[in-house]
């Protein structure tokens, strides 16, 4: 633990010889609560771009027709029956 302290250069509080674990975790507890609630933040920015990039490239696709339409000839027996 006191390792672990040391890396993360934490100074015993005023009068305390070395620093307590409670101290330790109640600024780790802190840390990682604001670390996952921002976590969670862009993350979910980043699922709202990639919904609008794939609602754009669904508008592209949907712009350009896969198949062309022509238009119809009057070239039936009801055409011919009704000219006449």
């Amino acid at each position: 633990f006191l390792e672990t302290a040391a890396y993360f250069c934490m100074k015993p509080k005023i009068g305390e010889k070395e620093v307590s674990p409670h101290s330790f975790f109640s600024i780790w507890r802190e840390f990682s609560s604001d670390f996952k609630d921002l976590w969670k933040k862009e993350n979910k920015l980043i699922l709202q771009e990639r919904v609008k990039e794939a609602e754009e490239v669904c508008r592209q696709k949907k712009g350009k027709s896969l198949y062309n339409i022509r238009p119809k000839h009057d070239s039936g027996i009801v055409s011919r029956t009704c000219s006449n």
